[in-house]
């Protein structure tokens, strides 16, 4: 598909509505976290899950029937991002995550996200293996405090990988984001 096509692709589509139904389901997922019983804790769990599904459904879909939007370029990280941010802050509010995991996280996911909001005019960086691997690790780990009967040691081992394969897949990111501004800085003869 040329970049004229993708151009003409309507914003309002399945994935991109999908993507903000994942960024909707986010102050729901908060608010059953927050309210008392196991009830709510496992509504919360569900929503988180659906929310999750989401961002596979809509990379999937978005792929097969070619729309690729500029807004959902930018909108998917964000809705990832706030997904993943809120189950962390609210995790360690809750004093069940260590704050320092949650920082580490949402440092490098910030980070990362802003990098590409600042390289999306030269291109866009394509989300490598572990970058996947991240993800599901991140959203494994999440799942997994969000169950209460779960043994605190799997609870830190998935969250433990899931701390080391977020921190090194951003530092691949880096430098992959400082040979593109190279090889861009060359094509133009700088």
């Amino acid at each position: 598909m040329t970049r004229d096509e993708r151009r003409a692709v309507s914003p309002w589509n399945i994935a991109n509505v999908l993507t903000v139904l994942r960024l909707a389901l986010v102050p729901f997922f908060v608010v059953c976290l927050f309210l008392p019983g196991m009830g709510w804790r496992l509504a919360a769990l569900a929503v988180f899950a659906v929310a999750s599904f989401t961002d596979h459904l809509d990379g999937e879909l978005a792929r097969r029937y070619g729309l690729i939007t500029d807004f959902g370029k930018i909108a998917d990280p964000i809705a990832d991002k706030a997904l993943t941010g809120a189950a962390l802050v609210c995790l360690s509010l809750l004093g069940e995550l260590p704050w320092w995991v949650t920082i580490v996280i949402l440092g490098r996911e910030l980070g990362i996200t802003l990098l590409r909001l600042v390289l999306i005019r030269l291109a866009v960086i394509p989300a490598s293996y572990g970058g996947k691997v991240k993800t599901v690790l991140q959203i494994a780990a999440i799942a997994l405090y969000l169950v209460p009967w779960v043994p605190e040691a799997l609870r830190e081992t998935v969250m433990g990988a899931a701390l080391v394969v977020t921190v090194a897949t951003g530092v691949d990111y880096v430098i992959r984001a400082i040979r593109l501004r190279g090889m861009a800085r060359r094509a133009r003869g700088e």
